[in-house]
């Protein structure tokens, strides 16, 4: 293993919108008038930011440890598929030292809901408030964003030992 004190991981992951009534955003329901088509809860937000730790530490991608084509993870709960990513980056020795999410959305509005996703993640990754920050802009109208037909994060993580 690498003797660098710390390590720096990036995700991206993208949804799309079909029937439903709510979306899931950092383990927050935000009621919506379309869901999300996704295996599990379809959380972006989560599995980009799964999908930073793994990076951090080369460990593969979300789909590799919980592949859409086992049933065991239909309808999961994303917010134990982070906690489960957490645990292996732990047991490696690595803490989270911070954590930064953009999530791109035309609608629904993210803002009012933003707090209570920082509470959640810091919570999940045990870190403090202060080193979560998710935040929220639109595309401008431009693209699959833009023309309201899904859903996209980047996240990027600081890991250390």
């Amino acid at each position: 293993m690498s003797g660098v004190p710390f390590r720096i991981g990036q995700g991206i992951d993208v949804h799309r919108f079909g029937p439903g009534d709510h979306v899931v955003l950092c383990g927050v329901h935000i009621p919506h008038e379309q869901g999300i088509i996704a295996h599990s809860d379809g959380d972006v937000a989560l599995h980009a930011l799964a999908d930073a730790m793994l990076g951090a530490l080369a460990l593969g991608d979300i789909g590799q440890h919980f592949p859409d084509q086992d049933e065991r993870w239909r309808g999961a709960d994303s917010r134990m598929l982070l906690r489960h990513v957490w645990s292996m980056v732990e047991s490696r020795g690595w803490k989270v030292g911070n954590a930064d999410l953009t999530i791109l959305a035309e609608y629904p509005r993210i803002s009012p809901w933003l707090e209570p996703m920082k509470q959640n993640l810091a919570q999940d990754l045990q870190i403090s408030t202060e080193e979560v920050s998710v935040k929220a802009t639109t595309t401008e109208h431009l693209g699959f964003v833009g023309r309201r037909e899904g859903i996209a994060v980047w996240a990027s993580v600081l890991l250390y030992r």
